[in-house]
């Protein structure tokens, strides 16, 4: 220990020095991250001597997943989202569901030892998706807004749908958890998306009230004014765990609100928050490839690497494709909404809410399945992310939709979208 932080801090630095040519390069910033801890972790160097069962990736991972989440609410138009709703509808209505009866399928084939109950939390840990891996599709001007909509509100919101699948999953496959709190799994699912969507309306409310009604009297220093949004993503979050509900879900609705209330430019008064986020993100990487993913890649084998292959292709994909059934969606879009559907942060999060929680006998299986496809997943889309979305708009402008109303239509804006900004002008031609 005595170290690690040194180290920590030096590879902060060392990928913020490198962050601008990496911007839009086949390496990403979250790339840079994991593999520098890969590195340096206790596989390779051994410069960084914490344990898997250490509690630090998992509140680093919670207390980014909460500020992206409310950025990321923050960021979305949803005059724009109205009009293109049908988009996360399906994704989350449709392929959610499917892509986890997908999951648990190909973990009961591919792990004959797992029971089906320990195959349906493989799944679920996997069934998130973290937008800002495949960041270039969520903010390029290439890609119609209603498809960067979709993609940001899937994303938004199967994390906090899928955490009291979770709890409901482990309960039930493990009888000594005390995960879901002797509550059902109907009345899990009920409480967790109920106070969770709770705890984001009251705090994007009162979060929004502070900023109209103190910054309309100039009682808000412009320093403390960036500070607000992260303290209402906290607020939202702290409110849904007290009632027992989601506080992902929270955190994201929560932004949500603040954004329909507060009618500025979002950037102007929560970048910072984006920033904090963004940096807590790549330090949990960080330390997600030193002290996770090495013991992963150790213990691989050829059976957890296919399920990886297929957790990111078939399992993802092949739902996606269903759910986009006629929705107006052409084959390259249908394609690009299947693959850019990485996992990130809400799968490392799952993970060692499994670790910690339970006592499956498959436990060290299903974690390393976990964080081998996450680490895969970083490499896999975030080298193609950039050069797929230049090839989506160039095939975009050569076969415009015409007539025809559907996801790829260009007409909406979004004001701004992560990490830089997006006039509504520059739409997909």
């Amino acid at each position: 220990m005595e170290w690690s932080l040194a180290i920590i801090a030096a590879g902060v630095l060392g990928v913020a020095s490198i962050s601008r040519p990496l911007s839009g390069s086949l390496v990403t910033p979250t790339l840079a991250f994991m593999a520098f801890g890969l590195l340096v972790g206790g596989e390779v160097l051994g410069l960084i001597e914490l344990s898997s069962g250490n509690s630090t990736v998992r509140s680093l991972a919670e207390a980014a997943l909460t500020l992206v989440l409310f950025t990321d609410a923050a960021r979305i138009d949803l005059r724009a989202l109205r009009e293109g709703g049908g988009v996360p509808l399906r994704l989350l209505g449709v392929g959610l569901p499917l892509t986890i009866a997908a999951g648990t399928l190909a973990a009961v084939v591919c792990f004959g030892e797992l029971t089906l109950g320990e195959a349906l939390i493989v799944a679920v840990i996997l069934a998130p998706t973290d937008a800002a891996l495949g960041q270039a599709v969520v903010t390029s001007p290439l890609i119609p807004t209603r498809l960067r909509q979709g993609l940001n509100v899937e994303s938004g919101l199967n994390d906090g749908i899928c955490v009291p699948l979770l709890f409901a999953a482990v309960a039930a496959a493990d009888l000594e958890s005390h995960i879901s709190g002797g509550r059902g799994a109907g009345t899990l699912l009920l409480e967790e998306i109920g106070y969770g969507v709770l705890g984001g309306l009251v705090a994007g409310f009162l979060v929004a009230m502070v900023v109209i009604h103190a910054g309309r009297r100039g009682l808000i220093d412009a320093a403390w004014r960036q500070l607000i949004p992260a303290a209402g993503a906290a607020l939202a979050y702290g409110i849904a765990v007290a009632l027992d509900g989601s506080g992902f879900i929270a955190s994201f609705v929560a932004g949500l609100v603040f954004r329909g209330l507060v009618k500025e430019d979002p950037a102007a008064i929560d970048e910072l928050t984006e920033q904090v986020g963004d940096a807590l993100g790549g330090v949990t990487f960080l330390l997600f490839g030193a002290i996770l993913l090495g013991p992963a890649i150790a213990a691989s084998s050829w059976v957890l690497l296919l399920y990886a292959l297929l957790s990111l292709t078939v399992v993802r994909m092949a739902p996606v494709a269903l759910a986009m059934l006629g929705s107006g969606a052409r084959a390259p879009t249908v394609a690009l909404l299947g693959w850019f559907g990485p996992r990130g942060l809400a799968s490392i999060v799952f993970a060692l809410i499994v670790v910690e929680e339970s006592h499956l006998p498959h436990q060290d299986l299903i974690v390393t399945a976990v964080y081998l496809t996450v680490g895969l997943s970083v490499v896999l889309h975030g080298v193609s992310a950039t050069p797929l979305v230049r090839r989506y708009g160039a095939w975009l402008q050569a076969n415009p939709l015409g007539s025809r109303r559907g996801p790829e239509e260009t007409s909406a804006s979004l004001t701004r979208v992560r990490g830089r900004s997006a006039p509504g002008s520059a739409e997909a031609p």
